[in-house]
């Protein structure tokens, strides 16, 4: 690899350095001046009944993409449509229900600026996200939020980095404000993103994910302990459940217990002699049907277990799972 003569590693750190605190001014200069406008902006969203629709051109597009997703992701509708792309027919996305959030530093891009007319004439709000709010964008909105910069990060002033960093924080901040005000939870978020990490935990059950029925290993109280490690082995969880007449949880027996058990009676105990009642460990750590995946997960972590049995609120066996369960759901 063959780097330029003019790199120095010193002085690359502390144009990095650089960036990020001039960015992290920037973030805090826009929260500073933040007043009533940020939720007059909330209360125009709010009180229309269609989509958002974010347009932006070159990197303030960018961003508005990803505005756009963040919103949708949370509980307010939307979509990106690009302005150039708008003079050319996708202007028929946009309905009278809906709402255009604009955004341009300089509130001057061509392509945006010249479908603002039309937009207004539809009688579409206009909310717009710009760094000068007395622009041709500022102008034409019907609320300005200001995301002006003192200087960007680039050192010649030029590129986009400061202002389109605070372009991205006011829409992250208009998007958690809003999905507040709906009362969207951590559930309708999962609902949104249900092929995602969170989005199993948070939608998975220990219902969908246990071994119900027969593949749940039981034995009664006085099963024998060679019965008792015949169910183990057959039910491939490394453990069963103990339980009484009425399938009543009263113990647990593992793979591990039975180690022990050999080791501590190698004097010659008769190991067969035994019964489940004698070797059990009483009161096991359970978990509800009901209850989230995640929270077994979390159950087996805190105990050190690798199995859990699942049980309904009189404390009967409904199934048991493992840590192998709740990988291959991805909950873990």
């Amino acid at each position: 690899m063959t780097l330029p003569a003019s790199f120095d590693p010193v002085r690359a750190m502390a144009m990095a350095q650089e960036t990020l605190s001039i960015e992290a001014q920037a973030v805090t200069t826009v929260a500073q001046r933040l007043d009533a406008t940020f939720t007059r902006a909330l209360a125009l969203v709010l009180a229309i009944p269609g989509r958002v629709v974010v347009m932006g051109m070159g990197k303030s597009g960018h961003i508005g993409r990803k505005i756009a997703a963040t919103l949708a992701s949370t509980g307010t509708p939307a979509m990106f449509v690009h302005p150039a792309e708008a003079s050319h027919g996708d202007l028929g996305m946009i309905t009278s229900a809906d709402l255009v959030l604009g955004i341009s530093n300089s509130g001057e891009s061509e392509e945006l600026t010249a479908i603002l007319p039309l937009i207004k004439r539809m009688g579409v709000p206009l909310l717009a996200i710009t760094g000068r709010p007395d622009s041709t964008l500022g102008r034409h909105a019907d609320v300005v939020l200001n995301a002006s910069v003192d200087k960007e990060a680039c050192p010649h002033n030029l590129a986009p980095t400061a202002s389109t960093t605070a372009q991205l924080a006011l829409g992250d901040a208009l998007a958690v404000a809003l999905l507040d005000a709906r009362g969207f939870k951590a559930d309708d978020f999962a609902r949104s993103h249900p092929g995602g990490s969170l989005g199993r935990k948070l939608l998975t059950h220990v219902s969908d994910v246990m071994r119900s029925g027969d593949a749940a290993p039981r034995v009664a109280q006085d099963a024998g302990l060679m019965d008792l490690m015949r169910e183990i082995s057959a039910k491939g969880l490394g453990m069963s459940a103990i339980v009484d007449s009425e399938q009543r949880v009263v113990g647990v027996f593992t793979d591990g217990d039975l180690r022990r058990l050999i080791e501590k009676n190698g004097n010659g105990v008769d190991l067969r002699s035994m019964m489940a009642r004698d070797v059990m460990h009483p009161h096991p750590r359970t978990v509800r049907a009901e209850a989230l995946a995640v929270e077994a997960a979390g159950v087996m972590e805190a105990s050190r277990i690798t199995s859990v049995l699942v049980v309904d609120a009189e404390g009967r066996l409904l199934g048991a799972l493992n840590s192998n369960d709740l990988m291959r759901a991805k909950v873990i």
